[in-house]
């Protein structure tokens, strides 16, 4: 017995797509305006070279500008001459920042053509002190006439390590 076939007509089914672009509206605009917000700022930042005093010893003698920082003060200072300045934390815990830039202001007035600064951390200095600072030695805001101008101080930072200061005991004595 032969079965007989019976055709079936199918229909077409369509594919429903409004949900999908209903989605793609929403969701294309919220990227592109997220997207303005998550950028990265890039800071180039130059080591000591290893030759560099050798360097130094066939140049004219300049300022070497440097800044100590230590977890409770910043101190500005030549590499030759020593100590310039100190700054210390207020009683909220916070660095002078004014007599600061008012320091780096002054030594950039007196050599305006120079460009570079090293700053030499303490291990126990934190990160954002370290930003904080890296922002105030580069540029200062300086308030002329109900306007605020952005100056450029030392745009060229190299970074390091602070010195170990050696405890001398009685026994090296």
């Amino acid at each position: 017995m032969k079965r007989i076939r019976k055709k079936r007509m199918q229909e077409t089914v369509e594919l429903n797509i409004t949900a999908f672009l209903n989605l793609m509206v929403v969701l294309v605009p919220f990227l592109l305006i997220t997207a303005v917000f998550s950028r990265m700022t890039v800071l180039e930042l130059n080591l000591p070279a290893l030759d560099a005093a050798a360097k130094e010893a066939n140049e004219n003698v300049k300022l070497q500008l440097q800044v100590l920082i230590t977890p409770d003060s910043l101190v500005v200072q030549d590499a030759l001459l020593g100590k310039l300045k100190e700054v210390g934390r207020r009683q909220d815990g916070m660095f002078n920042w004014k007599q600061f830039t008012d320091v780096l202001l002054e030594i950039k007035s007196r050599f305006p053509e120079e460009q570079n600064i090293a700053l030499l951390m303490d291990p126990k200095v934190t990160y954002r002190t370290m930003i904080d600072v890296m922002d105030h030695v580069r540029y200062a805001e300086i308030v002329q006439t109900a306007t605020v101008e952005l100056v450029e101080l030392f745009p060229n930072v190299s970074v390091g390590d602070a010195p170990q200061e050696e405890v001398v005991t009685e026994g090296d004595v």
